[in-house]
């Protein structure tokens, strides 16, 4: 215990073990689905679903292990959410690219990723966003992350609308656009997610230790009469055999198939570093924003920490090793056979529930690794059950609404674009762009250019070209 106490330094962070412990529970059960969910995506473009499975558990496992160990921090990683629908539908559907030659440009960008890490462009990065917009971040991923868990809850109906019909959403609803509304609770889903939701907020009202996860725990519990958590026949058709005998088709397909497919032809180059560039862009502002959005609010990166990232050699702070493991982890996942591996958002639901330091992450990473074997049980956790901690966790991180000065327009405007446009889009990084560039806008308008730092003026010309390209190549492209 004492060795744990020194490593990961509990009582100068204010936790121990068990805070711990039941933070990277949490954390766990808000994002396991993602070994679910990635296989069905990713395997659409012909990647072998029980290979995909383990590898999103390996890349997970790995990913977090060393986030935990080398940078100390509550924070997890798991193929990302939208960059798994960026490789199916635009890089092989759209783009014409095997899957091989996927998981060829994921290893670069991860490659790409290092270098401006270990380069310090990223640290640079975090240290030219202004205060208010890294509070708009902030608050603006308690949204994205609360209409993440209303849609997980199957709260939100999307209903078509013939009379405004949009070629760009024509492409994706057929002939009509899409209207979200809240559903009539005809489905046992969203009532039993509503019991959770007031479950978890009466054990936070009255602040009960590890309310979030015994929210969880309660409402799996509750959905099995009401049909919802599903337990029966768990192992009948579960091969344990299968994922491994699998993934021989996908570990090092990047290398001795992705690679020279991917450089055989000079006409695929373009396309190629388009694919590159917009993978790196999500990736980096994704990690960035989830870092500062959750770091700042729970002190688990001081103002002094992203201070010293600046004039930092080596990796001496948190803020550095954190950014180079989360650098490493999106190309040992190609290795495997999964899409970029990033910072889940969803490890602020361990972080709001206690965690501090990296055991949270150890944790986590372990769980993840037993999915191989108890994968059935860990699957049971119904997504109406998990999506009350990611509303909670929303409405606790809105607080950082509250250090933005609303009364001065200039500042107002960006950190309402970078806040809002996330949920809107559904989008981290898309939130981000929007409120660098209105910010460097204002800044022109009010002839005070010499305030912005130069690393702003580039991160916004780089969006700016990300929405041309985006126009030139068609919003599908850019969309996933």
């Amino acid at each position: 215990m004492e060795k744990l106490d020194k490593f990961f330094k509990l009582k100068e962070s204010g936790t121990t073990i068990s805070k711990e412990l039941v933070a990277g529970a949490t954390t766990f059960f808000a994002m396991v689905y993602i070994i679910f969910v990635n296989p069905n995506i990713l395997s659409q473009t012909g990647i072998p679903w029980a290979a995909v499975f383990l590898a999103t558990i390996i890349a997970s496992f790995i990913g977090t292990i060393v986030m935990g160990l080398f940078a100390n921090v509550p924070y997890a990683q798991a193929p990302g959410m939208g960059l798994n629908a960026f490789f199916t539908f635009t890089i092989c559907f759209g783009l014409g690219f095997s899957w091989q030659e996927a998981l060829a440009l994921v290893f670069i960008c991860g490659i790409i990723n290092i270098i401006i890490t270990v380069t310090k462009i990223r640290k640079h990065i975090i240290k030219a966003i202004p205060v208010s917009l890294q509070h708009a971040i902030g608050g603006g991923i308690g949204l994205f992350i609360a209409y993440i868990g209303l849609k997980n809850a199957g709260m939100l109906t999307f209903t078509l609308d013939p009379g405004h019909w949009t070629e760009s959403f024509g492409t994706v609803f057929g002939d009509a656009s899409a209207i979200p509304a809240i559903t009539d609770f005809s489905a046992a889903a969203p009532i039993l997610a509503v019991i959770g939701i007031v479950i978890t907020v009466v054990l936070l009202v009255f602040k009960v230790k590890g309310a979030i996860l015994i929210g969880i725990i309660a409402t799996t519990v509750i959905g099995i009469p009401m049909g919802v958590t599903q337990v029966t026949g768990l192992f009948a058709n579960y091969d344990i055999g299968a994922p491994f005998v699998a993934l021989g088709d996908t570990i090092g397909a990047a290398f001795y198939k992705g690679m020279p497919d991917l450089f055989s032809s000079a006409a695929k180059i373009p396309m190629a570093l388009l694919a590159i560039f917009a993978l790196s862009l999500t990736d980096t502002f994704d990690t960035i924003g989830t870092f500062i959005g959750t770091g700042r609010k729970s002190g688990i990166f001081t103002d002094e920490d992203l201070a010293a990232v600046e004039n930092g050699k080596g990796f001496k702070t948190k803020m550095e090793k954190a950014l180079f493991a989360d650098a490493i982890a999106t190309s040992v996942g190609a290795i495997f056979g999964t899409s970029n591996t990033t910072t889940y958002v969803e490890s602020a639901a361990g972080i709001e529930a206690g965690g501090r330091t990296g055991l949270t992450s150890v944790f986590t990473a372990v769980l993840f690794m037993l999915c191989i074997f108890i994968s059935p049980i860990a699957g049971i956790v119904p997504a109406a059950a998990t999506a009350p901690a990611l509303i909670v966790v929303g409405i606790m991180m809105a607080s950082s609404f509250k250090d933005i000065n609303w009364g001065d327009f200039a500042e107002a405007v960006p950190a309402f674009f970078a806040a809002v446009l996330m949920s809107f889009f559904y989008n981290i990084s898309m939130g981000i762009a929007f409120g660098f560039i209105f910010y460097c806008i204002i800044k022109i308008c009010k002839m005070q250019i010499k305030d912005v730092h130069p690393i702003m003026w580039v991160s916004a010309g780089l969006f700016v070209v990300y929405f041309v390209l985006m126009a030139l190549y068609g919003y599908g492209v850019i969309k996933a």
